[in-house]
């Protein structure tokens, strides 16, 4: 067994790539932004954000195929399993499948009762229930994306996951500006730019996927793919990661329906803000990737120095890159904003509460990297709890108490709620490297 222990150097080039092709889809979300943003009414904005928050939800529940086949598949890496490593992949995408057939089904009754339940104006709700309805057929690419994403990176692979991505998002940039911008599609445009570029990079994706596999030892038992026991792993996996996705997703929904409630105004600045938010989480989610990477393959190895070198020095990482995003969001308020819109009183907004935005680096910084750790490790029960627990004990009420600051108390609620997230994660992660436990069955 070969030693697993990183070292900077490796943990970068896990980084960089992922870090690259993630900061790639909120320049998406930035240039749908800009585009709609200049229409002259901020109806588009606000339909967009609220249309593509519900599909975030919808799609992202199933996010966890992305997450549990990144943990499987790190753990059978270092565990050296060829065969397990093909069967994985192949449920995966079995699993994307299925899935995606099932949102489409239930796709045009679940849309409209949640943007029923944000409480948008009329004009919005119709435009983003439209967008919605559009988007709902880009399912079977996106969901077999998460798949092939989530096996390249527990193979240690990360370049081939930025070429997907890439080809996706520069892909969607493109249609977004021809048929928004060319053909004057508006905000259904922007619906159909993303569902034909998800289809796009999944075809990129198949074809990196054929040439990575012939140079891959061991052969897929195709008889295991029709014996539901073969899938235990894998479903124990994602189970847990389903109902922590779906926890922290309906907190990001629930942020956009009061933000909704304060007007459209306010919804169109949180959605200029949130740009910025997934800017952040998507930088640090680089570091996150390779930790969830090189933890899987340490655990795989029964390696747990290899573990503990792991957390320390992509940890080490994180904490820097948060620290440089404040300080690039700090220097960069005068003028960030008017880039994104060019109406005045969704600028004004945006001001208003943009200094919440220079304090979520270094509060989140902790959950996103201690959840690469436990994904990684397979401990995906912790990551469920903390979710869970975060929304539930934190984020809730103190929402409810901080009602009379409007938008601001909303905003201090979410930011607390990442902070609960990432005290909880730590608390758990010094039990366990105290009692010597990463190594026990999950």
């Amino acid at each position: 067994m070969t030693d697993t222990r990183p070292n900077h150097r490796q943990i970068w080039q896990l980084a960089w790539p992922m870090m690259l092709s993630n900061l790639s889809i909120p320049l998406l979300g930035a240039v749908d932004t800009a585009i709609l943003g200049h229409l002259g009414s901020p109806v588009y904005l606000g339909a967009v954000s609220l249309g593509a928050s519900v599909l975030t939800l919808l799609f992202w529940s199933f996010g966890f195929l992305r997450m549990g086949t990144t943990s499987v598949a790190a753990r059978a890496t270092g565990a050296e399993d060829h065969d397990a490593i093909r069967l994985v992949l192949a449920q995966s995408l079995i699993l994307a499948l299925g899935l995606a057939l099932l949102i489409i089904a239930l796709g045009p009754w679940l849309i409209p009762t949640a943007l029923g339940w944000m409480g948008a104006s009329p004009e919005v709700a119709a435009l983003a229930q439209s967008y919605g309805q559009i988007r709902l057929w880009g399912a079977p690419a996106s969901l077999m994306n998460f798949a092939l994403i989530g096996w390249f990176i527990g193979r240690q692979d990360t370049r081939r996951p930025l070429m997907i991505l890439l080809s996706t998002n520069l892909l969607n940039i493109l249609l977004d500006a021809l048929l928004i911008l060319g053909l004057g599609m508006k905000s259904d445009g922007a619906a159909w730019a993303s569902v034909l570029a998800e289809y796009g990079g999944l075809l990129v994706g198949l074809g990196l996927l054929r040439h990575h596999l012939r140079r891959l030892p061991g052969q897929l038992d195709r008889l295991h793919l029709r014996q539901w026991h073969t899938y235990r792993a894998l479903l124990q996996v994602n189970r847990h990661l389903f109902v922590r996705t779906l926890c922290l997703l309906l907190v990001f929904a629930f942020f956009a329906a009061q933000g909704a409630r304060l007007g459209d105004q306010i919804l169109a600045a949180n959605a200029v803000l949130l740009q910025f938010l997934m800017l952040t989480s998507y930088a640090l989610d680089g570091f996150a990737h390779a930790a969830e990477a090189l933890a899987g393959r340490a655990v795989g190895a029964r390696q747990a120095d290899a573990l503990r070198q792991t957390v320390r020095l992509t940890t080490l990482w994180a904490l820097a890159c948060a620290g440089l995003i404040s300080l690039v969001f700090v220097a960069g308020a005068p003028w960030w904003p008017g880039l994104f819109t060019s109406l005045e009183p969704v600028i004004e907004q945006v001001r208003a509460h943009y200094f919440w935005i220079c304090l979520v680096p270094l509060v989140g910084v902790w959950g996103y990297q201690l959840d690469g750790v436990y994904l990684g490790s397979g401990r995906t029960a912790i990551m469920q709890y903390s979710v869970v627990g975060s929304a539930l004990l934190v984020f809730l009420p103190l929402w409810w108490w901080l009602q009379p600051l409007g938008n601001h108390g909303l905003w201090l609620a979410f930011l607390a709620f990442n902070g609960a997230r990432g005290i909880s994660l730590g608390a758990v992660y010094y039990y366990l490297n105290r009692r010597r436990r990463w190594l026990l069955p999950a």
